[in-house]
């Protein structure tokens, strides 16, 4: 056997024609000799392609968003990331890929029956000792790949079994009103910060990313459904009277508020001005009682004629007086008046400014012959005169 083994090797590497295993002279035309140093040289370089090729089975490469834990003896070594890497060889060490950036789903809430309670598994007991079923989908991802392989047996179920933990614990501080209507969009986040707590402390390197209630999440048993239907109804109509009630309020609220505002800069502006007209009265008066203890005479005929032509400038009828009880001739100016702004309103203009005009200035009374002779004459034109005034 070692013979043929020493002929092969020869007529592979060239030594010999391997035709004469006998000859120990190294056959004709100065053939190879077979020897223990050329087959050592042969096992050698086959050693050497072979320990070469089982190196190569060591090199791996790691996509993007995946991580690699190598083992060696199946204990943990280290993590690689993304790009070609290299591990001793099996059974030396051996490497397990992680997808660590993927988005992970788990469902939470099932429909199977428990048999010791007859309830579903997504069944629920909240605070007030109401039973509410409600269905999720968490979503994580990876932050350690090592701690993901080896701090718990089944981690995917962990996540699962945390999940419901989670979520019995939020659901069992609530009441079954609040569950199902006020504080529903509470559940999710309550119960991702309480899961992120509890896998933080089973290190099994899970970030929660969101918790997703499915549709009709958060629901009462079957037997029970129609009446929180109407319950639910009832609450979203007192939540849009409520709302229209507010929208009401927004558009009164406002223009009151204006209203009052207005009306109290109105009373600012009215007492300021009934300040500021008292104020000028009362610097008046001073300066007229300084004038009237000058001239008391003087300044009591100005105070009249001013009193007097400020009233009769507002009178419609016209008076003409005669001095010292003398006759008087009276014409019904204002009839006159009446009659000429009838006929042109430009005209009747003219007529006032200029009865007005003579009015202020009346020519001296002439009484007729028969008036001054006849003493009938003479009492009527006083009875005129009385009557006038």
């Amino acid at each position: 056997m070692f013979r043929d083994l020493n002929r092969k090797l020869a007529g592979l590497f060239g030594g010999g024609n391997g035709k004469n295993p006998n000859n120990n002279n190294g056959g004709n035309n100065g053939g190879f000799q077979p020897g223990m140093k050329n087959a050592g040289v042969g096992v050698g370089l086959i050693a050497a392609v072979a320990l070469v090729i089982w190196m190569g089975t060591g090199v791996f490469i790691v996509q993007e968003g995946q991580q690699a834990v190598i083992t060696q003896f199946g204990k943990f070594k280290s993590t690689v990331g993304a790009g070609l890497n290299w591990r001793m060889p099996y059974p030396i060490q051996k490497h397990e890929l992680v997808y660590v950036t993927r988005i992970r789903s788990s469902d939470v809430g099932r429909d199977s029956i428990i048999k010791s309670t007859g309830l579903r598994e997504s069944a629920m007991l909240t605070e007030d000792e109401n039973i509410v079923e409600i269905k999720f989908a968490v979503q994580y991802r990876l932050s350690d790949a090592r701690a993901w392989l080896f701090e718990s047996r089944d981690p995917e179920n962990t996540v699962v079994q945390v999940a419901e933990t989670a979520v019995r614990e939020v659901v069992g501080k609530m009441k079954m009103d609040l569950a199902l209507a006020d504080e529903r969009d509470q559940i999710a986040p309550r119960v991702r910060e309480l899961m992120q707590t509890i896998l933080d402390r089973y290190k099994i390197g899970v970030d929660v990313v969101g918790i997703n209630l499915q549709q009709g999440g958060v629901r009462p048993p079957e037997q029970v459904q129609a009446s929180f239907d109407d319950v639910l109804k009832a609450g979203q109509e007192r939540v849009r009277l409520q709302n229209l009630a507010q929208a009401y309020a927004n558009d009164v609220i406002p223009r009151a508020a204006g209203s009052a505002s207005r009306l109290k800069e109105e009373a600012e502006g009215y007492n300021a001005k009934i300040v500021a007209t008292a104020q000028g009265d009362a610097g008046r008066f001073s300066s007229v009682l300084a004038e009237y203890q000058k001239a008391p005479q003087v300044t009591r005929d100005r105070m009249y004629t001013d009193s007097m032509q400020q009233i009769y400038s507002n009178v419609t009828k016209v008076v003409v007086d005669s001095s010292k009880g003398s006759n008087l001739l009276y014409l019904p100016l204002d009839k006159i008046m009446q009659s000429v702004s009838q006929a042109s309103n430009s005209a009747a203009t003219a007529a006032v400014s200029d009865v007005a005009a003579n009015a202020t200035t009346p020519p001296a009374p002439v009484p007729s012959a028969a008036a001054t002779t006849d003493p009938r004459n003479r009492d009527a034109n006083r009875s005129r005169d009385r009557d006038a005034r």
